[in-house]
């Protein structure tokens, strides 16, 4: 079955285990009639049983060697098997509706596909598949906790995310040198931010950035040194002390004097 050579600059590792599959290939069951889109299909495991569940099914592989593959051992794909880089690819230009993302999921570009899955939430209600169990556990991780982040608050805010179940290291070829974990994210009820999107996005990755300091610290570099930080004790936190909702009363006590300086935070 392993024609294909793992390559490490792909972060590849094929899985290998027929139940684990199969059991990825379920969590998507709560939505039976949308379209999938696989990515990183590498040799197929987990598109053989989306197959078997009567999925419409398209992949994307950015490997050569695995789309020749593909192509040999799944016709009945037939034109859906797209040899692109996901994080490159316009999903509006290749569904018009819904649909459903899933895989086994390169680890070294995992948080790069969650932020593009980020921008195109309004067409993916759910998100499943595999990844690096660390990065699974500051997807879920709730505040307060030492792994809870930037991942933790911004997929948090549109999605409900649940930690599946771990998978140990001999379930690929080649094995990681790390355990990996199944994740589910089920787009939530949340329509628009009460604060400015945009500058919500910078708040949180500049807080995150230097989490070990308080608030009133962190965010400094948000204003320019005329900017007086307001007296409120939500600055005298730090960034993991901090749920969804207390991130945007910080938006909005930040955007007037952002204004005021006219820093970077509202142009990027």
């Amino acid at each position: 079955m392993f024609q294909v050579r793992a390559k490490k600059n792909l972060g590849q590792h094929f899985l290998k285990d027929e139940a684990i599959a199969r059991r990825i290939a379920e969590s998507l069951d709560g939505f039976p009639t949308l379209p999938v889109l696989e990515v990183g299909p590498g040799t197929g495991m987990l598109t053989r049983h989306l197959l078997k569940q009567g999925r419409d099914l398209t992949v994307v592989e950015i490997d050569s060697e695995s789309v020749a593959y593909l192509k040999e051992h799944y016709p009945v794909l037939n034109g859906r098997i797209l040899e692109q880089d996901f994080l490159r690819m316009n999903l509006p230009a290749l569904y018009n509706g819904s649909f459903c993302l899933i895989g086994n999921y390169p680890y070294n570009i995992s948080s790069q596909i969650f932020f593009k899955l980020l921008d195109n939430r309004e067409s993916i209600p759910c998100c499943t598949g595999m990844i690096q169990k660390e990065v699974a556990e500051r997807m879920t991780a709730s505040p307060g906790s030492r792994t809870y982040g930037i991942l933790s608050v911004l997929l948090q805010t549109w999605y409900d995310i649940e930690y599946l179940f771990t998978v140990n290291e001999q379930a690929f070829i080649p094995p990681p040198k790390v355990k990996s974990a199944v994740v589910r994210l089920t787009r939530n009820k949340r329509k628009q931010l009460g604060c400015n999107e945009k500058l919500f996005k910078t708040v949180v990755k500049t807080s995150f950035n230097q989490r070990r300091k308080m608030l009133r610290n962190s965010i400094q570099s948000l204003l320019s040194e005329e900017s007086p930080l307001p007296g409120d004790p939500m600055l005298t936190k730090r960034p993991e002390q901090l749920s969804i909702e207390q991130f945007e009363q910080l938006t909005n006590l930040l955007e007037p004097l952002i204004r005021q300086a006219e820093p970077k935070a509202l142009k990027d």
